[in-house]
């Protein structure tokens, strides 16, 4: 999930041209994403421009860029978390308590981190379909639709989920040590017949 989510943000694929609509189809393909836009040829040529100012951009490409590396962050040291919580490890391994709550706490942080990746990504996704379907004077072909990392997004949101929901469910009750509980036979009444 943390990978997917790295993928998703490094990718310019956020929104893409659409081919929708009117039949003239252009040679250059625009995409852009959270840190630059690219053009692509019809010869396979792309040309790729980092987005000139942070203050400028619109407000839900800072939020999304905000979310994502927040998510980042947040998976990368629910990593670490998970890896020192997990039970082939060696460190805090006297306590097995406290190292399935640091396990839980690794889940945690990646449920955390999901929340944020899906928060982002679907921030970007209703500003992409509000100005496809807004009333305007550009042709349908001249708009936006939505690009693959805004997919790969997705996933990496459900996978950190699924995972971090998994290593929560990981938190075994106080161990009882010292208490063992055996069923006693109960004398029977009923004479054996063998």
């Amino acid at each position: 999930g943390w990978v997917a989510a790295l993928a998703a943000a490094v990718l310019p694929q956020w929104r893409q041209s659409s081919y929708a609509g009117d039949a003239i189809i252009t040679a250059v393909g625009l995409h852009e994403g959270l840190w630059m836009s690219c053009a692509a040829q019809s010869t396979g040529q792309v040309q790729c421009r980092l987005h000139d100012s942070l203050l400028s951009l619109e407000v839900h490409i800072q939020t999304s860029r905000a979310l994502m590396v927040i998510s980042l962050l947040l998976g990368f040291f629910g990593i670490v978390v998970s890896v020192v919580g997990m039970k082939c490890t060696k460190v805090g391994e006297e306590d097995p308590v406290t190292k399935s709550r640091i396990a839980v706490a690794g889940g945690v942080l990646f449920v955390l981190s999901g929340l944020c990746t899906l928060a982002a990504v679907s921030l970007y996704a209703t500003q992409v379909t509000y100005e496809f379907f807004r009333e305007s004077t550009i042709p349908i072909n001249a708009r936006y639709e939505f690009g693959s990392a805004l997919f790969v997004g997705w996933g990496a949101a459900s996978l950190s989920l699924l995972g971090g929901s998994l290593l929560c469910c990981s938190c075994p009750a106080e161990e009882r040590r010292g208490q063992q509980y055996h069923r006693q036979s109960q004398p029977s009444t009923a004479r054996e017949f063998v």
